[in-house]
């Protein structure tokens, strides 16, 4: 029981220190910003393509300057839960592989793609940081992609993404204020004085 309550301590800690993630979700909605401005272009779909994969690369520089003006901990470096984090992030590079293959064989499915693989690599951040909106998201995303991906253009999907990360970082800032109230605000007991 000792070291379920330790384990738990630690994983709450890192929760609080890193806000569940949030300055990743505040700078994906920047790289949508810009994949949807690269779709919004008249060049050819290769082309937009590559500009799209070159679009996501500054995630995690952007997600540091965004911790820092929010004063959020990019990593918690005395966390065993961090390294946990990195791992569970680095498995979307791995499934980046089907977005390269389709970068060429479907080239106006890519962006479907790379939202389907952003949706479904959230599923175990619920877990790492006890969000409810992590479990929901990772569904939504990746149904939603699915769905508007196979009906509308690359740009559409892309608006649609930026919408659903402004809505999921609020439901982030809102657990995250729930959590710290509970904090703050302990139950009080119910036994007599």
């Amino acid at each position: 029981m000792e070291k379920t309550s330790y384990f738990n301590q630690l994983k709450t800690e890192m929760t609080r220190k890193q806000q569940r993630g949030l300055h990743f979700i505040l700078a994906s909605i920047l790289i949508w910003i810009l994949v949807a401005c690269v779709h919004a272009t008249d060049l050819d779909p290769l082309t937009k393509n590559l500009l799209t994969f070159c679009c996501t690369a500054p995630l995690v520089p952007i997600a540091w300057v965004i911790s820092r003006f929010i004063g959020v901990e990019f990593s918690d470096k005395e966390s065993p839960f961090s390294s946990l984090g990195i791992i569970l992030s680095c498995n979307q590079m791995l499934y980046l592989l089907i977005a390269m293959w389709i970068y060429g064989a479907i080239p106006d499915k890519m962006v479907m793609v790379i939202a389907m693989i952003f949706g479904a690599h959230l599923l175990p951040f619920g877990w790492l940081y006890d969000s409810k909106g992590y479990y929901a998201m990772s569904c939504i995303v990746s149904v939603g992609a699915l769905i508007v991906g196979l009906l509308f253009t690359p740009f559409t999907l892309a608006c649609v993404m930026i919408g659903v990360e402004v809505v999921f970082s609020l439901i982030l800032w809102r657990e995250n204020k729930k959590a710290a109230t509970k904090q703050v605000c302990p139950t009080i007991s119910s036994t007599p004085v």
